[in-house]
């Protein structure tokens, strides 16, 4: 093998290593970059729905103004009502007739409310989520799964008591640990560092999906490997060749004194012979 046909070799080994390592720093700082955007989109859309809260909160108390006028009004129609029924009657009767038409008004609707209501117990699909809690059961015990399981006798008082203070211990070591975890991580980042750090790490992933991309192409791919196997077995024929030469010119080398001989000896006999069968 010749020192050009070494040189090319080394080059391809250098380029095919060199693919190889672009394609694992691409992905490994994918897989790095990808967790810390998501983590920002969620930490940016917290601060949204806060800043809407705040103007929500703007909107309610304007709400909550209409709606004190809109009983203000009511009271007023209402005053108009027995005012005019004072005419006729006296006040007390008229007021007293308004007030049981409203109560009956007010009873009725609250009946209805809570028999709709009371016909949509409970909110949750029961039958659906039952087969989910049977499947998740089957799936977790097999045959030895216990459909009774999932009716549970019902909690005594004391018993409901225990396991709501343990809900809210729960709920309360939960938000004493992500207090904790934000503390740890420092002052939070504003809405506007957010928006420039994602915009950036967005480019970047655009950047390396094109890199990957580009890199994993199957037909690029295909074709280096045959160039690759192409310059492998041409440089292997070639070195086999030149194997075979040095193995002939070696060869020449440790046997020319007895083939020179041997020439020598077989020109002397050919003559030797020739004058022979001249006489």
């Amino acid at each position: 093998m010749t020192d050009v046909q070494k040189d090319a070799h080394i080059a391809a080994d250098e380029h095919q290593k060199a693919q190889g390592s672009v394609l694992v720093d691409a992905v490994k700082t994918s897989l790095r970059l990808v967790p810390r955007q998501l983590n920002d989109e969620l930490e940016l859309a917290k601060l949204e729905l806060g800043d809407k809260k705040s103007r929500v909160g703007g909107a309610a108390v304007f709400a909550a103004v209409a709606v004190v006028f809109l009983a203000l009004l009511v009271i007023a129609l209402v005053v108009a009502a027995i005012a005019g029924l004072g005419t006729v009657l006296p006040l007390w009767l008229s007021a007293l007739i308004v007030s049981a038409a409203l109560l009956v008004i007010i009873g009725i609707s609250a009946l209805v409310a809570y028999k709709k209501f009371k016909s949509l117990l409970p909110l949750v699909p029961e039958h659906a989520w039952r087969g989910v809690r049977h499947d998740l059961g089957i799936a977790k015990e097999g045959r030895d799964f216990d459909p009774a399981a999932l009716d549970p006798e019902p909690l005594s008082r004391e018993e409901k008591k225990a396991a709501k203070a343990e809900a809210e211990e729960a709920k309360a070591k939960g938000a004493t640990e992500r207090a904790a975890k934000d503390a740890e991580g420092g002052p939070k980042a504003t809405a506007a560092e957010l928006i420039k750090r994602t915009t950036a790490r967005r480019e970047h992933l655009l950047s390396l999906r094109e890199e990957l991309v580009s890199e994993a192409d199957v037909k690029k791919q295909a074709t280096y490997f045959l160039e690759t196997a192409k310059t492998k077995a041409k440089d292997s024929v070639t070195q086999a060749a030149h194997g075979v030469v040095g193995q002939a010119v070696e060869s020449v080398k440790e046997r020319w004194k007895p083939l020179v001989i041997m020439a020598v000896s077989a020109t002397a006999c050919a003559l030797l012979l020739r004058k022979l069968m001249k006489k």
